[in-house]
């Protein structure tokens, strides 16, 4: 485990938000495996476009690093590659930025073959312009935070590999891209809507996916633990089939650079019908988080799908907050995904956002051909039998 420094840098305007980003960088690195052995805070009213920080500020933390002698420095914030260089000269040890934490994180949680490439495209990316050939940047290689995941082995590589590699990256990412538009085609010819769950990272989204689903999907305290988008089928409060998927866990500040890499995996909020935004009832800081979200989806596109607002973890949260919240959100679900309370009502809820989308029938079912009314049933909606002496009269909603 690396011994770190957590630098959190704010500006006079943000000085009342710096106790909340020093937490959240904290729990960044505690993910990333790091032991947290100082925190500092540092507040600087212009950026120097040398190192970041202010010389002052610099020396302040070159003081801390002679005392402690840690591993790496983590900065609450996205350094250019230049910035980082020159930070390294000076310290004398390996830094990580905000982008590169985040990076790191998402390789320790890749499990499928297109998030480890949506993640080695993503360290490419970054990495191009920082592989300078020399000093710390390169001696980085011998592993620890923001070393982590498949780009780790290339780094040795020249430009022009490297470039190569992320052509390929690309290519294969876009046949998946193509593949998840093809299936998501299918299913809305067929009338199947489907619906994601967003939110910032560690809001309940998996918890809540498996409420709806029993999927099974890996729930913990870490951040990013969702990076690959699981589908499942449910059905909604009026019988019809749909498909839900979990996604990513937004953060405030996410660089744009991840966006673009993984714009494969957010297509699917692009494209539902309805987003199920999992807001943590039980955050004081709900509102920043709130706001992040709304962000992030306005960046990919997604910000004016119909959304159902489903305010989590009830069981735990103060009175207090949840009518705060309430009263702000507009028509909240009050759920707790790990009891099972009100996730009824918020099938009801994501039930009356989706437009009917299945066309209205009726038919005469052979008794010799009894298997298609199970068909029927599976995939839309029976609203009336008449067993007759010809077969079952079935009205409805299907494909």
């Amino acid at each position: 485990m690396e011994r770190a420094i957590t630098v959190t840098v704010v500006s006079p305007k943000d000085r009342r938000l710096a106790d909340v980003f020093r937490r959240e960088i904290n729990l960044l690195s505690r993910t990333a495996g790091a032991e947290v052995i100082s925190e500092m805070v540092l507040e600087i009213r212009r950026i120097n476009p040398a190192y970041y920080l202010t010389t002052g500020k610099l020396e302040e933390l070159k003081r801390e690093v002679e005392v402690l002698e840690p591993d790496v420095v983590i900065f609450g914030v996205n350094l250019k590659a230049s910035q980082q260089r020159n930070i390294e000269d000076i310290l004398g040890v390996k830094t990580v930025d905000y982008t590169q934490l985040i990076l790191d994180i998402f390789a320790r949680h890749a499990r499928s073959l297109e998030g480890k490439m949506q993640v080695e495209l993503a360290q490419l990316e970054y990495l191009l312009p920082r592989l300078t050939g020399k000093g710390i940047m390169l001696s980085r290689l011998g592993g620890g935070i923001g070393t982590r995941g498949p780009g780790e082995t290339k780094l040795e590589v020249d430009r022009r590999r490297i470039s190569d590699r992320i052509a390929r990256l690309r290519r294969a990412l876009k046949e998946y891209r193509e593949h998840r538009g093809r299936s998501r085609h299918s299913r809305k010819r067929v009338g199947i809507p489907q619906i994601s769950l967003v939110g910032y990272t560690s809001a309940g989204k998996s918890t809540l996916l498996n409420a709806l689903t029993g999927a099974g999907q890996r729930v913990s305290e870490e951040l990013f633990t969702t990076l690959d988008p699981l589908l499942r089928r449910i059905k909604l409060a009026d019988g019809r089939p749909a498909v839900v998927s979990d996604t990513v866990g937004f953060i405030d500040r996410l660089p744009h650079g991840l966006i673009e890499a993984f714009k494969a995996t957010l297509e699917e909020v692009v494209e539902s019908d309805v987003l199920v935004f999992v807001l943590d009832g039980s955050d004081p800081d709900w509102r920043r988080k709130y706001r992040a979200v709304f962000g992030v989806l306005d960046e990919i596109g997604a910000k004016g799908k119909p959304i159902v607002t489903a305010v989590n973890k009830v069981d735990i949260a103060p009175e207090s907050l949840i009518r705060e919240i309430t009263v702000v959100v507009p028509s909240p679900v009050v759920i707790s995904a790990l009891k099972g309370i009100g996730i009824q009502e918020l099938l009801k809820a994501i039930t009356e956002k989706i437009e009917p989308s299945l066309p209205y029938r009726e038919e005469l079912i052979p008794y010799t051909d009894a298997g298609r009314l199970a068909h029927i049933r599976s995939s839309g909606k029976v609203v009336e039998e008449v067993y007759r002496e010809d077969g079952i009269f079935v009205k409805g909603y299907w494909p």
